[in-house]
């Protein structure tokens, strides 16, 4: 395979660093200096399942200040890979991903990129965020994983919980500030400097920024405070920097939700075996709400019996993460309606598990959300916004935000500053830009792509029907008005869009 002009420089770039390492001069700072970033080769991370991309791909390091206001930081390693483009003849102008979570791995991410067809034409870069798997330190939260792992059996909106919550919290935190890490300095305004930097240390002139969730967030902040070198951007399943909050993640939860019951009241066939399903929805969060169900469960991915409690927020945040999955949820209400919840026992008995290399280091996780989201609305704006997307559900299901219960007991704990102003202005840029969304996202609404893409005068919005989140890494219409974007930024091919069908109800 041809070598991309991208892939010569990078190469040039590691015979430097790797010249750096054998001389003993890998970082030098004087007294007062602040650490100059710069990048280390080093083999590609070993991961749970091998990934083969990473055998053809080049790995190292970029070395930053864990906190650039201070010039006393230590430095922080974050591991980068490299994976070559599929084509022969590669352009120059390279993708880089930014992943979502935040903390999620984006090593991991490799191979649905690759899947996604995002190297076609391009190398693709992979960073991953300061704090995150592979990175050094790695702020995972054992603790919290193992917690999470319980919640399977605890009363999802319960006090109870919440202090459970945070007693695994307090010690993930203890821990981490005694091995010297400076939590203030996990957020966007340090992600943004570090895909700066290593844009600059890998000398590339121009590059192409492809983030989903909260790298949405990232790349719109990339685009309003660092413009320079980005030749595109593309966002999928989008999170505005100026809205988000713990509030917001209501309207979004109501229109992915309702989006599915659409689908469904719209094909014949589903309508008649599944009507009024939002009804349905509502009713049977408020019985078990009410009345939990509680089950000896054995896990689907197998091991030893769990209880498992499904109450009426346990449903609500279900729907949310798309468990059970869109096709098969009017089945399973109906059951669950009807004296049947295993399709929501088994799916909930899943969470049982700890992965021995997790995919979320939660304390990065904390870290931004605390400073970032939680600061921006309160248990009672929680509630408020809940309750004007759902007004008839119980307001102990509505008092915490969708998939990020108790974060105001948490943060306490947590107790980083809150982020600047400026990290939530309205993001106004010309830079061409792909905004993607799926219909069905109850996690960041399609509403709120569109609501991007209006401060963006080079922006091409579309909508993939019967898609969640992360549309390019689960529609092949998606990737192909991907690859048509990179080609002609201002005259996208986008008519697949209006072929595609939506969900396939079982």
């Amino acid at each position: 395979m041809m070598r991309s002009r991208f892939s010569a420089v990078l190469l040039y770039v590691l015979v430097l660093a790797i010249g750096a390492c054998s001389a003993g001069s890998v970082f030098s700072v004087g007294p007062g200096a602040r650490p100059t970033p710069h990048f280390e080769a080093a083999p590609c991370p070993k991961t749970p399942e091998p990934i083969k991309e990473l055998q053809s791909a080049r790995c190292g390091f970029l070395v930053v200040p864990e906190n650039r206001s201070s010039r006393k930081s230590r430095t922080i390693r974050l591991v980068v890979a490299i994976v070559p483009a599929r084509s022969r003849r590669a352009r120059p102008d390279p993708v880089v991903f930014l992943a979502g979570g935040p903390g999620e791995s984006a090593i991991l991410d490799i191979p649905f990129l690759v899947n996604a067809g995002v190297n076609r034409n391009r190398d693709l870069i992979v960073m991953s965020q300061r704090g995150t798997l592979y990175d050094e330190p790695d702020l995972n939260c054992p603790e919290l994983d193992r917690y999470y792992a319980r919640q399977v059996s605890l009363a999802y909106d319960a006090p109870s919980t919440g202090l459970a919550q945070a007693k695994a919290a307090a010690a993930c935190h203890r821990r981490l500030i005694n091995q010297g890490i400076d939590l203030s300095a996990y957020n966007t305004t340090e992600n943004e400097q570090d895909f700066v930097d290593l844009r600059s240390v890998l000398r590339i002139r121009q590059w192409n920024v492809y983030g989903y969730s909260y790298g949405t967030d990232l790349t719109l902040s990339l685009m309003r405070d660092y413009p320079d070198g980005i030749r595109t951007a593309i966002i999928d399943s989008v999170v505005p920097p100026n809205i988000v909050s713990l509030p917001w993640t209501w309207s979004s939860t109501r229109e992915g939700i309702t989006a599915v019951f659409d689908e469904c009241r719209a094909q014949p066939a589903c309508n008649s075996k599944y009507p009024d399903l939002l009804g349905l929805f509502t009713k049977t969060v408020q019985r078990l709400e009410a009345t939990p169900i509680v089950r000896r469960v054995v896990p689907p991915q197998g091991g030893p019996a769990v209880t498992v409690v499904l109450d009426g927020g346990t449903i609500v945040n279900m729907a949310v993460g798309n468990r059970p999955k869109a096709e098969d949820m009017p089945a399973a209400l109906f059951k669950l309606a009807n004296g049947d919840p295993r399709m929501f026992l088994e799916a909930r008995a899943a969470g049982a598990g700890v992965a021995e290399v997790p995919e979320q280091a939660l304390g990065m996780t904390q870290s931004f959300v605390c400073r970032e989201w939680e600061p921006y609305g309160s248990p009672p704006a929680i509630l408020r916004a809940g309750r004007r997307e759902f007004p008839t559900l119980p307001d102990m299901v509505l008092i915490n935000a969708p998939q990020l219960p108790f974060e105001h007991e948490l943060c306490q704990v947590w107790n980083v500053p809150v982020g600047p102003p400026s990290q939530r202005v309205r993001v106004r840029s010309t830079i061409p830009t792909l905004v993607v969304s799926g219909t069905i996202d109850a996690k960041t609404g399609a509403r709120w792509g569109r609501y991007a893409a209006s401060t963006l005068p080079n922006s091409t919005y579309v909508r993939i029907k019967g898609i969640g989140h992360w549309v390019i890494a689960r529609s092949p219409c998606a990737q192909r008005i991907f690859q048509s974007f990179l080609a002609h930024p201002r005259s996208v091919d986008t008519a697949c869009a209006n072929a595609v069908s939506g969900v396939n109800f079982k």
